[in-house]
């Protein structure tokens, strides 16, 4: 995904949530939330796990 097609995403988004009446504050706290998440779930899926070897 290009940098331009990711920033218009959350565009896209931020007008969704606008428009369903959240306030500039709020709609940034759901959007870091969500890209958290998917930078969590990016890093806990293949083929981005890292296995831990235990001794």
């Amino acid at each position: 995904m290009t940098p331009a097609a990711i920033v218009s995403k959350l565009w896209n988004f931020c007008n969704v949530l606008r428009d369903d009446g959240m306030s500039y504050g709020d709609y940034v706290e759901q959007l870091t939330y969500l890209l958290f998440l998917k930078m969590d779930d990016e890093r806990t899926t293949p083929p981005h796990v890292s296995t831990l070897r235990s001794h």
